[in-house]
């Protein structure tokens, strides 16, 4: 059982000193601009380079996050900074949009390459296809259990990271447009502006309009530190602190507790606790506990403790921990009329001073008063690891303690300069793709996604390109139907599911049914004799990542719904493209299920309302009971483009059906063929904004 790599959050300068003078293996960073932390400190170019050489001058890995979702537009800018991060030496990248991943592996291609949480990849099969796009670490979704973990770790070529510790999102890592719809700022381009931890409430009771005035999407931090031991056990490469927009003393406390852990001793719990909690912690999802119990919020209590608990955890890093082995070679003295010290490190690194003073005969062996002065490498990195001494003839013979001292300073600062120079990664000449831009003016065809067979008149079966149904409602949907059915795939599978659904998959490859809609990069490994389409999930708003699924067998893709239609007429794949053209936006998956807080499973309808601090009524399905189950959280008024269908610069408009009744739903598509106003209360989501 190897200890595996304790990664921590800098969100700046001062948090990166602090991570690894407690002890960080590797930090995460950001770039100024795409990473999912925009308004943490962030580096600039420069500063990332000062960044690497203090880190790598100790032994700290750097892993640079250009974790984003990035629209055309942006395309040169981000193969500039994938250059910046080779220019600095860095030793990988974040990343989950797979356009990211392509300029990596063109441009810098010695970069390793880290597959972002914000890719759900919480599956073996999710592992896999990562490996095979030439990731070389996969860092899980959140929201999995120890087993779920392990069984991943078992299955997958690539190493496997897990957050431990920090912020627990209430949405599904990756699926989450909440902060882009509500707050107008994007949680997946690194602005999350947190509206799931106002006031949402369940509670029964409620009337009509009345403000809600619980926290049932706000959840406690992880604490995964008391379970670091088995998940080493479990063959977990890395073990990931959250925590950019945080203190230093937070990554002090949390890196300082997860190294003891892993060592075998005990740690401060209540440091860790007072120095940032909300109400407490949570390890729910390890442990299949996804109950009320994980829900929280931050009380003045835990600012005051955290005030409390800083100067304690500030000490935490105030000398720096000695880590990097340092071995010592002695030759001269007396007769030489100096002696020379040679300082080594374990990669080769080697420097060499000499004494100033002559050393005069000594009256008694001066070896042992040597190594005590050559051991005294505290404020520094270094920590002693031998002393070969080849004394001249006369011996050593006798130089004062403080030129000793300066020695040992002169050497190991020589030292420290040499671990600290930056070697780039190679760069490879890389000419940026031109992409066709998308036709503006045209009809596009409609199709349209029920949640059940029941929900789709037959009349306008006839009328749509295509219908789309959970691959759970295949043996509802009529043969005469099949031809032009979609039978879409979930976007997160939890537990057994994957399994399940592949072999679904196989049970129906020949039963009519005209393609697949895959949400997950994993679902690309075992569709196999399937016509694959691309749906919400995958997350494409950019032509490069686009025509990346394309060359991977997707025949045609959605759009996500935070695309702008400017954005959106540069993504023409050679593919068909599709957008949303009515329904009420999938605002947020998640595992908890924050109905828990006011009813059990056992007695629950599937699914129910939160209402808002605004008093607006938001629907929650849920796909099944218990901890493998999804719920989902829809905006409450829809997405409506009827009559400005051609406005949209796509192939296919989708009208996306969630629970409105069979009656409504010939309604609102009569108004879509007809290309009609809404009847009522809509939004025209993101697609007029200027992203």
């Amino acid at each position: 059982m190897s200890r595996p790599e304790i990664l921590a959050p800098a969100g700046n300068r001062e948090m990166l000193g602090a991570a690894v003078f407690s002890g960080a293996d590797a930090v995460y960073l950001g770039l100024t601009g795409f990473n999912a932390r925009r308004t943490a400190g962030n580096f600039t170019p420069d500063e990332l380079r000062e960044a690497v050489a203090f880190c790598h001058a100790r032994g700290v890995k750097v892993h640079v996050t250009l974790n984003t979702l990035v629209y055309d537009r942006e395309l040169s800018g981000l193969a500039d900074a994938v250059r910046a991060v080779a220019a600095a030496g860095a030793d990988a990248v974040i990343a989950d949009d797979l356009a990211t991943a392509q300029l990596v592996k063109s441009i810098a291609p010695t970069l390793h390459l880290h597959g972002s949480t914000q890719m759900s990849v919480h599956t073996p099969e999710g592992a896999k296809e990562l490996a095979a796009l030439g990731y070389d670490r996969v860092i899980l979704a959140r929201e999995l259990s120890l087993e779920e973990i392990r069984a991943v770790c078992e299955a997958s070529p690539i190493e496997v990271e897990v957050f431990v510790h920090g912020a627990l999102c209430m949405s599904v890592s990756g699926q989450c447009m909440m902060s882009a719809f509500l707050g107008g700022r994007s949680g997946n381009r690194g602005a999350c502006a947190g509206p799931c931890r106002l006031p949402f409430d369940a509670s029964a009771g409620l009337k009509p309009g009345q403000p809600g005035r619980a926290c049932h999407l706000s959840l406690k931090d992880m604490d995964y530190i008391p379970h670091l031991r088995e998940l080493m056990d479990a063959g977990v490469a890395s073990v990931k602190i959250e925590g950019r927009l945080r203190t230093p003393e937070y990554a002090a406390a949390v890196v300082t507790a997860c190294r003891a852990v892993c060592a075998g001793q005990p740690y401060d719990e209540k440091l860790v606790r007072d120095i940032f909690s909300r109400s407490g912690f949570t390890d729910g999802y390890l442990t299949n506990r996804n109950d009320g119990k994980m829900f929280g919020v931050r009380t003045e209590a835990d600012a005051a403790a955290t005030r409390a608990a800083t100067p304690k955890a500030r000490e935490l890093f105030r000398r720096e921990l000695q880590r990097v082995p340092v071995h010592y070679e002695l030759s001269g003295g007396v007769e030489d009329g100096g002696v020379k010290l040679t300082a080594r490190d374990d990669d080769g690194h080697r420097v060499s001073v000499y004494s100033a003073d002559e050393p005069q005969p000594a009256q008694k062996d001066p070896l042992p008063g040597i190594e005590r002065a050559l051991g005294k490498t505290g404020g520094t990195p270094f920590v002693m690891d031998g002393l070969a001494a080849e004394p001249g003839e006369g011996g050593f013979g006798f130089l004062p303690g403080a030129a000793w001292n300066e020695l040992r300073r002169e050497a190991l600062d020589k030292l420290l300069e040499k671990r600290s120079e930056v070697t780039p990664h190679a760069v490879q000449a890389f000419e940026m793709p031109t992409y066709p831009a998308h036709t503006v003016g045209q009809l596009p065809a409609l199709a349209a996604r029920f949640a059940n067979a029941a929900q789709c008149p037959a009349e306008a079966a006839e009328k749509l390109q295509y219908l789309i149904f959970p691959i759970t409602e295949a043996e509802s949907i009529p043969e005469a139907w099949r031809g032009k059915t979609l039978l879409e795939l979930p976007r997160v599978m939890f537990g057994r599911l994957e399994q399940k659904i592949a072999a679904r998959l196989d049970a129906l490859q020949d039963a009519g049914f005209a393609g697949a809609v895959v949400n997950n990069p994993a679902q690309l490994r075992y569709t196999d004799g399937w016509t694959l389409y691309g749906g919400l999930g995958l997350n494409v708003t950019n032509p490069m990542s686009a025509a990346r699924y394309a060359s991977l067998g997707v025949q045609g893709m959605l759009l996500q719904p935070e695309t702008a239609l400017t954005a959106m007429q540069a993504v023409a794949p050679g593919v068909p493209t599709a957008a949303l053209c009515y329904g009420h936006l999938p605002l947020m998956l998640t595992r908890a299920c924050p109905l828990r807080n006011v009813r059990d499973c056992g007695k629950c309808p599937g699914g129910g309302t939160l209402r808002d601090r605004k008093g607006r009524d938001f629907t929650v399905t849920c796909s099944a009971p218990g901890g493998a189950g999804v719920r989902t959280v829809f905006n409450p008024v829809p997405l409506y483009m009827g009559e400005r269908l051609r406005e949209l610069p796509v192939d296919v408009a989708v009208a996306a059906f969630t629970t409105e009744t069979p009656a409504r739903v010939s309604q609102i598509l009569d108004l879509l063929f007809n290309a009609q106003p809404f009847d009522s209360e809509f939004t025209r989501g993101l697609y007029y904004t200027n992203n």
